[in-house]
């Protein structure tokens, strides 16, 4: 019977380490149509089967009056916490049709979550300062990330096989996401310069320009709204 049992636990392992030993990595480089990189894009990869980014808890912080990361990707069903960083009080909310909810005016970390189970844009305010405006992605695609300040984003552990791309930015036109192209991963790590179109500036800023929320808020209610 032990005999068994270590025979069943060495194929397991034996799996495991097949299935490991064929992924791979992608490497992303994400600009516009002028060839400047692109921070805070957005790349979900619709795919083969096999590991998966599991849901987890993460955070979407308040500082300096705004809020950190300016954009969080978060898998369908990940519960999300709010601290606040700063010295004083803020009262985050959202409109959007993927989330609706509001974090009455408040200090440190509130108690529960929220949990975001339906993919979409969700955008991000405070009542208290018009001009903080953040976004969380809720993507029901298994791989997924943001890209770095110098527009780079590597995804690993990759099963080979097809997958294809979906892109989005807080610039993308309508807050809409746009196809990125398809793609074949084999057993080498893969290199890819993907362009995004993209409307004016948009980001996070420490003082209070016209109500950057209200203008993502319509962009994002007409998108609910096709």
């Amino acid at each position: 019977m032990f005999s068994f049992f270590r025979a069943v636990a060495v194929f397991a392992v034996a799996g495991w380490l097949a299935q490991t030993a064929q992924a791979t990595e992608l490497q992303l480089s994400v600009s516009d149509a002028q060839g400047a990189p692109l921070a805070d894009a957005v790349v979900t990869l619709a795919g083969p089967a096999g590991p998966a980014r599991p849901v987890v808890t993460t955070r979407m912080d308040q500082k300096g009056k705004m809020f950190l990361p300016h954009v969080l990707a978060v898998r369908t069903g990940t519960a999300v916490t709010f601290p606040n960083s700063d010295d004083i009080r803020h009262q985050v909310y959202s409109f959007s049709q993927s989330k609706r909810f509001e974090l009455r005016l408040y200090e440190g970390t509130p108690t529960a979550p929220v949990v975001f189970d339906r993919p979409g844009v969700v955008v991000l305010g405070c009542n208290i300062h018009d001009w903080m405006l953040g976004y969380i992605y809720v993507t029901a695609d298994p791989r997924f990330g943001v890209t770095d300040a110098q527009g780079h984003l590597n995804l690993t552990q990759l099963p080979e096989g097809s997958y294809s791309l979906t892109l989005w930015h807080p610039r993308s036109p309508d807050l809409r996401p746009q196809a990125g192209g398809s793609l074949a991963l084999g057993q080498a790590p893969e290199r890819k310069v993907l362009t995004l179109a993209v409307d004016g500036a948009d980001g996070p800023s420490p003082s209070p320009p016209a109500s950057p929320f209200g203008d993502a808020f319509q962009k994002a209610l007409r998108e609910n709204q096709k």
